[in-house]
């Protein structure tokens, strides 16, 4: 077979690595007196890394995140109250497949957006997909959408990825309909198990207010604790460190156990409680 004739065949086969490599391996091979299977096993490893990568880049950027940080960028020594051990779960491959979810609730600048884009993002490096979207854009897309009769097609971006990250909840005022749309989103990813990240300034006693509706801002922190699990974000803004004399510690975890999960019960009252 002449070279041309295999680089077809390669092609056919969309090996582009293998494509690139065979040819300088096999000198190195016939140098090093490679074994046949050596030389297979190196070209057939470098191909699977190079889709790899390949995979990891085309998921990040149809992931949409307004920036990529990964948890080795965050500033555990500045937010000493946050260990990274105290993610767990949330980082390994079990993430996913277990359907957890995560609110990560605190002021603004504390690093609840960076926490939640790298835990998406190592999703995504242990072979799922993820979506980001601010709450306000997806509460606007959705009711729009449902205005127009439109909505189970709009839903689909936000139910079908592994991971849906939800950025700023309260942030900005929601519309009439932002607990109804939410919901969709919400409890056709609770049944299909898959993973919701939020993140907000919001206590969630005011998520009935924030959200127009408290039995249905009740129903959907319900399928969201369920598997989920609140992270508190204390302190100042790690953005303004620089006006401050010292670094303090901005991020804790609520005493007791970590990552204690309120009960049902308590977050209907806690709800109920705050719309007196």
């Amino acid at each position: 077979m002449t070279a041309t004739e295999l680089d077809t065949l390669l092609r056919r086969l969309h090996m582009p690595t293998v494509r690139r490599l065979w040819s300088d391996l096999q000198v190195r091979a016939e140098k090093e007196s490679m074994r046949y299977s050596e030389y297979l096993e190196t070209l057939v490893a470098e191909e699977v890394a190079h889709r790899g990568q390949t995979r990891i880049s085309r998921m990040t950027h149809r992931a949409k995140f307004p920036f990529l940080r990964t948890i080795d960028e965050f500033d555990f020594a500045f937010q000493s109250g946050l260990r990274k051990e105290l993610l767990g779960s949330y980082l390994g491959p079990e993430f996913v497949p277990e359907g957890r979810n995560l609110l990560l609730y605190g002021p603004s600048g504390v690093g609840k957006t960076h926490v939640a884009i790298a835990i998406a993002y190592k999703a995504i490096q242990n072979s799922s997909d993820a979506r980001f979207v601010t709450a306000a854009q997806l509460i606007d897309e959705l009711s729009s959408a449902s205005r127009d009769g439109a909505l189970r097609e709009a839903l689909g971006p936000y139910t079908h990825p592994g991971v849906l990250v939800v950025d700023e909840v309260g942030y900005l005022s929601h519309g009439p309909d932002a607990a109804n749309v939410l919901f969709q989103v919400v409890n056709d990813r609770y049944l299909h198990r898959r993973p919701v990240v939020f993140t907000t300034n919001k206590p969630v006693e005011e998520w009935g207010r924030v959200l127009h509706d408290p039995d249905l801002a009740e129903a959907i922190l319900d399928r969201v604790l369920e598997r989920g699990r609140i992270l508190t974000f204390k302190g100042p803004s790690y953005r303004t460190r620089h006006l401050r004399s010292e670094a303090v510690p901005i991020v804790s975890r609520k005493e007791g156990a970590e990552f204690r999960e309120p009960t049902t019960g308590w977050v209907s009252t806690s709800i109920r409680g705050a719309q007196r």
